[in-house]
């Protein structure tokens, strides 16, 4: 068989009036931001020159806002999500009309947003002028039966203030400085059909629902097929993103040097905290987004791998790349052989006589980006060779182990010679006399 070739988100006492269509945000005695920090942000002409208060003052009254927005999606009142978008702006309307329309079919525990951080737009500041307040903001949501708690994905906003009241102009503002795997979510462009069967959600096109039945179908028996093989506790609860759109999620569906190969799928790996920078939380939750010229033909095969992913990415994000994509292979080909009709002999042969000889190293990232469909063999036939030795629940626990304690190489060579008796060298060695 063909190897698949793949790569690897209340303030109190507010009296909230409407002045032509915009929610106008008044702060009254006692509530938060200070009254006479509004009052300064108010008065001054020039708001790039703003103090320490009035740009607290500044975002508070703009999170009232956000927070306004996030109830309106809750409660499905689309008059209030619209108050404070510029009227003045039918496309801008448009956007967040539809944004409203896709939101409302996902479900939500919770969400929230708030400014993150203020960022300069030369660009905005002469089209809006000194005043207009150019910010990241965040969007803290959990979806109902989908993720165990909140993960983030970053916005960019634009807002005006007029009339006493702070008014979105842009919402597209510093997409370029955001979150490269976050903030292009599944509901940020056309309209979605969301489709659900028992705990796999999956999200296609609105003119695609028979296309999304089809996928939840095949998705179900990937989740069956996962869970026959990897021991630990997974509740099999996965979305699958298969639209036609190839920005969502920010993916670039080629990768490599020279011509690039295809990826055909990928699990996207969202947290509960900063989505820039390096992550110092634990994995919450993933996405598996679909390559859109093959979200027709998708099938069990591929999609086992990518959920592989998902059910192991909790745990950690300390494991090595090649017990990554290896546990994946491994739990795809050996749910492809769990029927007796059908064998991975030829891509084992290919393993065998192609990739292991000159094998010198558990492969790495570097290896990985060198020859992808080599060190993803590899990398299968390692875990084959674990999985031999210590059965599937002790490659489970290595992989744990490593997940969580791998900090350094010291102790990733530990924890490889506790779990194996073999240091990474040695193991490599033991790898390349594996018949499988």
């Amino acid at each position: 068989m063909k190897h698949p070739r793949r790569l690897l988100a209340g303030v109190a006492a507010l009296a909230l009036a409407a002045t032509a269509g915009v929610v106008a945000v008044r702060v009254q005695h006692g509530s938060s931001p200070d009254s006479s920090a509004v009052a300064a942000v108010e008065a001054t002409a020039t708001p790039g020159l703003l103090d320490d208060a009035q740009k607290k003052a500044r975002k508070g009254q703009v999170d009232v806002v956000l927070a306004v927005r996030a109830t309106a999606v809750l409660k499905g009142d689309l008059r209030r999500f619209l108050a404070a978008v510029d009227p003045k702006q039918p496309q801008l309307v448009a956007r967040q009309r539809l944004l409203f329309t896709n939101l409302r079919k996902f479900g939500f525990t919770k969400l929230t947003y708030f400014a993150a951080d203020e960022r300069e737009s030369p660009e905005l500041t002469t089209k809006y002028g000194p005043g207009v307040f150019t910010t990241r903001v965040m969007m803290r949501y959990q979806l109902t039966g989908l993720d165990a708690k909140p993960v983030q994905t970053d916005l960019g906003y634009a807002f005006v203030r007029r009339a006493g009241a702070w008014i979105l102009v842009e919402d597209g503002a510093i997409d370029g400085e955001l979150s490269a795997d976050g903030h292009r979510q599944p509901w940020d462009y056309q309209e979605v059909a969301v489709v659900r069967r028992g705990k796999v959600v999956v999200v296609v096109d609105k003119r695609e629902p028979a296309l999304g039945r089809k996928i939840a179908k095949v998705s179900q028996g990937s989740v069956d097929a996962v869970r026959r093989h990897w021991p630990r506790p997974w509740n099999g609860a996965v979305m699958v993103v298969a639209m036609a759109e190839p920005r969502v999620m920010a993916l670039l569906w080629t990768s490599g040097s020279g011509s690039g190969w295809t990826i055909a799928a990928k699990a996207v790996t969202l947290y509960d905290g900063e989505p820039i920078g390096p992550k110092t939380t634990t994995p919450v939750s993933s996405r598996i987004v679909v390559n859109p010229a093959v979200r027709k033909q998708l099938d069990e095969d591929l999609l086992v791998h990518e959920m592989t992913h998902v059910a192991t990415v909790p745990i950690g994000n300390n494991t090595p790349i090649w017990l990554v994509e290896g546990l994946a292979e491994y739990v795809r080909c050996a749910s492809i052989e769990d029927d007796p009709h059908w064998t991975v002999d030829p891509y084992r042969k290919t393993v065998r006589t192609k990739y292991l000889p000159g094998m010198k190293v558990l492969p790495g990232p570097a290896e990985f980006d060198a020859d992808g469909d080599r060190s993803y063999g590899q990398s299968w036939w390692i875990t084959a060779y674990l999985q031999s030795k210590l059965g599937e629940k002790g490659v489970a626990s290595l992989y744990a182990d490593l997940a969580v304690h791998s900090t350094n190489e010291a102790s990733y060579t530990s924890i490889i010679k506790e779990h194996t008796g073999k240091t990474p060298e040695q193991l490599v060695a033991a790898v390349k006399k594996f018949k499988g």
